[in-house]
């Protein structure tokens, strides 16, 4: 009799109803955050995504591994370019070949850095563009890796702040970006205010406006900094998407927002309750904390949900 051996391997995986599956699975790919050299599990009505790193709600299990699938450099999946995480040029052109929606992959040599949030990028195979649209949730953004900042992994949070929102809201989007969480909150919101200081930002926020066709967001090239002297109304919601310096911003985020108002804080952190201090000394109550990924080994991408005033 011939045993068959099924190599398994060791991994991160996200526990998902089975119903639910499938849609998850397509918004973890968009990522660049599901190892698709393993297979996916399934315990009774659940599934269990193999994830490419630890995230908020993984767990260790044993997965049984594709047969003569050789895994993929990991990377992060941003419509059709992949960014790697290390300089391999061979790696690079099999992950080009793996996918046939893949034009570019590319090697960020440097972290986000200065006041317009952006990055340098090393074209590692195909074609030689920073630039592509991302498709997320019904919506099409316009993003140029190398001119502002956008991240496909918080596809899940701007779903889970969208869930938070009320008909009829005024929101404040301190950070901007290309626009992707003032267009996706704005499905709910009365008014939505994009701030961002970063000039190819708004240009690139002002195409995904127009595109789907959201006509209740204001783009504002602007200093966050001075937003309270010249907004004249304070907001039901705000959010911070500015996890390197946010904290410097905390006082006119709370300035900003209504008593009884939310705050949604994103921030690198070492220690569960890093931030828990500040928030209370400005006049805050920390509704949830929770880590939205692993950043650095010992720091962790986190968002504290803040209630104002209450």
């Amino acid at each position: 009799m011939i045993h068959v051996v099924r190599k398994r391997a060791g991994q991160w995986g996200l526990r998902v109803p089975a119903r639910q599956g499938e849609e998850m699975r397509q918004a973890l790919i968009r990522e660049g955050a599901f190892d698709t050299s393993l297979k996916v599990l399934r315990e009774g009505d659940e599934l269990v995504l193999p994830l490419s790193e630890e995230r908020d709600g993984a767990e260790w299990f044993g997965f049984e591994v594709h047969p003569g699938r050789e895994p993929l450099p990991r990377h992060e999946l941003v419509g059709g370019i992949a960014i790697m995480q290390d300089n391999d040029p061979e790696g690079a052109e099999r992950l080009l070949a793996s996918r046939p929606s893949l034009r570019t992959v590319v090697f960020a040599e440097g972290v986000v850095h200065g006041e317009y949030r952006t990055r340098e990028f090393r074209i590692l195979a195909g074609e030689h563009t920073t630039r592509t649209n991302v498709t997320e949730h019904g919506h099409m953004f316009a993003v140029d890796l190398s001119g502002a900042y956008f991240s496909a992994r918080l596809s899940t949070e701007r779903q889970r702040i969208l869930a938070q929102v009320h008909g009829g809201e005024a929101v404040l989007d301190m950070f901007s970006g290309v626009g992707p969480f003032a267009i996706i909150l704005a499905e709910k919101g009365a008014l939505v205010v994009a701030s961002d200081i970063n000039p190819k930002a708004i240009a690139l926020m002002l195409q995904n406006i127009a595109a789907n066709r959201t006509e209740n967001v204001l783009p504002m090239l602007a200093d966050a900094r001075h937003l309270h002297g010249i907004l004249s109304w304070k907001f039901d919601r705000v959010v911070m998407n500015l996890p390197l310096a946010g904290t410097e911003f905390l006082p006119e985020a709370f300035r900003l927002c209504r008593p009884g108002g939310m705050i949604h804080f994103y921030s690198l952190v070492s220690r569960e309750g890093e931030h828990t201090a500040r928030i209370v000394e400005l006049g805050g109550t920390v509704l949830a904390e929770r880590v939205v990924r692993s950043y650095a080994p010992g720091q962790w991408h986190a968002v504290y949900d803040v209630g104002v005033g209450r």
